[in-house]
């Protein structure tokens, strides 16, 4: 199989970097991480959608994150845990082969989110070092399991450089920089 990324036939989905949820991880390596995903997209000009699950109860998107994000990310709320089943959502998809998809919780919405994706015929990447649960067992099951279900399970670091492909690319040091800071 040939894996076919660039940031023209892909889509970064965040989904729920939001303050009460960041706050509760035990370890947070994960917000690091999607900050710089968020600085990628906007420098390769990457399509990117963000999730609030219930931000009246979780609060937003951390700083970090939102604001490093493309000018043209379009931002969701819902209360749903598989972030398809929001209206409009899926417009993201119009011209999308590939869908990126991290966040908080991943056994919860990044899991039903990620099946949906796969259901749907996308090609899923799941950014394991860019997710997380509170608890590490359930976020050990979910990534076994979207694996198992036809997931691509990726590190941060991976997709940058498959987004680059080579250090001849007008942005490399700037998108390498990125994992130097």
């Amino acid at each position: 199989m040939t894996i076919d990324i660039n940031a023209q036939n892909s889509v970064f989905l965040f989904i729920d970097f939001q303050e009460k949820l960041v706050n509760m991880l035990k370890k947070n390596k994960c917000e690091k991480k999607a900050e710089i995903l968020a600085k990628t997209a906007r420098i390769l000009k990457i399509k990117t959608v963000v999730t609030e699950q219930y931000p009246n109860g979780l609060g937003l998107t951390v700083p970090s994150v939102k604001y490093n994000l493309p000018e043209d990310a379009k931002f969701f709320e819902k209360t749903d845990f598989d972030a398809l089943k929001t209206e409009g959502i899926m417009d993201f998809a119009t011209g999308t082969k590939n869908v990126f998809v991290f966040g908080i919780e991943t056994h919860i919405c990044v899991f039903q989110t990620a099946l949906s994706l796969l259901e749907k015929g996308f090609e899923v990447f799941v950014v394991k070092d860019a997710c997380a649960s509170r608890e590490t067992e359930e976020f050990k099951t979910a990534i076994n399991l979207m694996e198992k279900e036809g997931a691509k399970i990726v590190t941060t670091e991976m997709v940058l450089f498959e987004m680059l492909k080579t250090s001849k690319h007008p942005n490399f040091k700037e998108v390498q920089y990125l994992i130097k800071e």
